[in-house]
């Protein structure tokens, strides 16, 4: 029965349809707690990009409903991805446009929101809360300002005390702490110096599964992709996702530079590597491209998600990488998609994090420490040296088989419900 379900109001900064990974993680995870929840969503209109659609620009505020979950999207300002300035300003629209939007929904039971944007959306489920007086699940996908610190996005120690300050209280006040790697749960156990640690749990991120899986390398779809970007006939490292500041790809690329255009595989492949999403250092990385002619980079554009299958496809290896003290803090979520079509994994990850154990226990891929950039230009010469090998196919099928056992949609996502259901 419909009125028998509890309310759950969920602040998400980003939903379908923009590209950003939380977004889709929170349509799966809303729409596959249907059967137990009345859910309703309060995010920004679509602007991930930065830019907002004609038909977003005429009201405050937008009510949808999209398979069941009824959304208030908010307008936000337009941003550049490169302007410190204006992705603030678009940031607190969101952040006081959602305060004024909790008036408009009705009694809630529980209230969930995420770690984004950084420090306001932990408040944002605070005020839910008192509003609602409703339970509070805080879902902790990267810590701030720990995020903030490792890339020096701000220096200011007084605005990183404050953060930290604000963050804890957060914390303090959720109900339930769900963070999605073993690390980050370590993280609030530091923050609090294990003393009145507030209640924390583990739930893996996921990737449907039955949506994205291994194709066969002549599918047509994939083909099709290959020859819109020069793909053919090429041994692929892909890096698929945020070309941002938390994954030393400045670093990487200057690793990549060493491994000279025309090299080719024992089977004659030219070796490439492709760089598909957007971000805020991909403008810096084109023109480090093109002054050190690396014509074996290719950068390619956010894949529709419906096309999301047939991009992690063509790779012959994938990206798996963090910075330098990033444990603890964050967790690639790529590696879902990544081991979703059994592909083998280039690993640049810190010892004990979440993703590297995973790697470490199903043996699928090699993996570096941030930094270490003589091993990491090892390990990319290996994948070329033992390219189409036995190893790399069984590397991507342990991949694969692992998450279809431990880390499917389902079993995430149950895991949310029974927890949520015992507050």
């Amino acid at each position: 029965m419909e009125n028998s379900k509890k309310n759950l109001l969920i602040y998400a900064h980003y939903y379908i349809p923009d590209v950003a990974s939380t977004g889709q993680i929170i349509k799966e995870l809303a729409e596959g707690m249907l059967d137990t929840f009345n859910i309703t969503i309060i995010c920004v209109v679509p602007s991930y990009t930065g830019v907002v659609e004609k038909e977003y620009k005429t009201q405050k505020y937008y009510r949808e409903n999209i398979n069941g979950v009824n959304i208030i999207r908010i307008r936000v300002s337009e941003f550049t991805k490169s302007s410190k300035k204006s992705r603030i300003k678009n940031i607190l629209d969101y952040f006081f446009g959602a305060i004024l939007a909790t008036f408009k929904v009705g009694k809630q039971d529980y209230v969930f929101s995420i770690s984004q944007p950084p420090i306001l959306g932990g408040l944002l489920g605070v005020f839910g809360k008192w509003v609602k007086h409703a339970k509070y699940i805080y879902n902790i996908q990267d810590f701030n300002p720990e995020q903030t610190m490792v890339i020096g996005y701000s220096k200011n120690k007084l605005i990183m005390k404050l953060m930290m300050s604000l963050d804890k209280f957060s914390c303090r006040r959720s109900d339930l702490i769900i963070t999605v790697g073993r690390d980050l749960a370590e993280t609030i156990h530091k923050r609090f110096k294990n003393k009145k640690i507030p209640k924390t749990i583990v739930i893996n991120n996921w990737i449907n599964e039955k949506e994205i899986y291994p194709l066969k390398e002549d599918n047509e779809e994939v083909e099709k992709f290959k020859r819109k970007y020069n793909l053919q006939n090429k041994f692929i490292f892909m890096y698929s996702g945020n070309i941002g500041l938390y994954y030393d790809l400045e670093g990487i690329f200057k690793v990549l530079e060493k491994i000279k255009s025309g090299i080719k595989t024992k089977e004659g492949k030219e070796v490439v590597f492709a760089f598909v999403g957007d971000g805020t250092i991909l403008q810096d990385l084109k023109k480090y491209k093109e002054e050190k002619n690396m014509d074996n980079v290719i950068f390619i554009p956010y894949q529709d998600k419906k096309d999301l299958i047939y991009s992690l496809n063509t790779a012959d290896v994938h990206w798996c990488v963090n910075a330098k003290g990033i444990k603890g803090v964050s967790c690639p979520s790529k590696y879902y998609g990544i081991a979703a079509v059994g592909k083998p994994i280039l690993g640049v990850l810190e010892r004990e994090t979440e993703i590297q154990l995973l790697i470490e226990k199903t043996k699928g891929g090699l993996i570096s420490v941030p930094e270490d950039y003589g091993f990491l230009e090892k390990n990319i010469k290996w994948f070329i040296d033992n390219a189409n090998s036995t190893e790399l196919h069984e590397m991507g099928k342990r991949n694969r088989t692992y998450l279809v056992d431990n880390l499917t949609k389902d079993i995430s996502i149950n895991k949310y419900k029974e927890e949520i259901l015992k507050l």
